[in-house]
């Protein structure tokens, strides 16, 4: 609920600003590509404000340190048994993947005072460790279906505007008499316009959209590696004793 506001809040504020551009700022020639030019300047801000958006939420999401190093420092702290440690370094780092180490440990430590069987403190820590997953993936995967919407909505709005200067300089083509050269240059700006327009905002999406999976990905992936390996030490400790 709360994205969808922020979205359509986003596409009016941005509409505003695009429509004071297109009237004060933009030159003359831009200006003879017609309203259309509006929303695909709304498109193409809606765009930077989520890749904004994105850049900086990861950022958090990888916590305060490198990535890399905390999770190779915990999964060493966890194979020293020095659990305690390791929680220490999860809260330091904080981020999306700390918290989700965090809640793992926590979680062994609580059913390893309760004197649980090896199977049900493994099978405990497994599932802390997928809930907080699943809490914190939205949080890496957010904004990214707008940006992947954005990409494909972009390059049908410039091609609308393309067809639309298309008829205009095919009208004046077809005009009787002598060809109308004010029309006919009106209607090929409006279509290059478009289609510049559009091609720019789909392509700003589609770089930054499968820039953000890829870095999603990775952080996924690593993450799910030291939960396993950590899982892995657990159960191998309980076991050795």
């Amino acid at each position: 609920m709360k994205q969808s506001v922020f979205t359509s809040v986003l596409l009016v504020l941005t509409l505003a600003i695009s429509a004071v551009i297109y009237y004060f700022l933009l030159p003359k020639f831009v200006q003879d590509g017609g309203l259309i030019v509006i929303l695909l300047l709304a498109l193409s801000m809606m765009v930077i404000t989520f890749i904004i958006e994105r850049t900086l939420s990861l950022r958090r999401a990888e916590g305060k340190g490198s990535l890399q190093k905390f999770l190779r420092d915990v999964v060493q702290a966890t194979q020293n048994a020095k659990f305690e440690e390791a929680i220490d370094l999860c809260k330091k780092q904080q981020g999306a993947c700390a918290n989700v180490l965090l809640a793992g440990l926590e979680r062994y430590l609580v059913v390893k005072r309760r004197g649980m069987s090896i199977e049900k403190q493994v099978t405990e820590v497994k599932r802390m460790i997928e809930e907080a997953t699943a809490l914190e993936t939205p949080v890496l995967e957010k904004n990214l279906i707008a940006i992947s919407t954005i990409a494909s909505i972009a390059t049908m709005v410039g091609l609308f505007g393309t067809t639309i200067g298309m008829i205009r300089a095919f009208t004046a083509l077809a005009a009787t008499g002598a060809p109308d050269a004010v029309q006919l240059s009106l209607g090929i700006s409006e279509a290059l316009v478009n289609t510049a327009g559009g091609l720019f905002a789909a392509i700003t999406a589609i770089v930054a959209y499968n820039v953000f999976v890829n870095k999603v990905d990775n952080m996924t992936f690593m993450l799910d590696e030291a939960a396993f390996e950590i899982v892995e030490i657990i159960s191998s400790e309980e076991e050795t004793k």
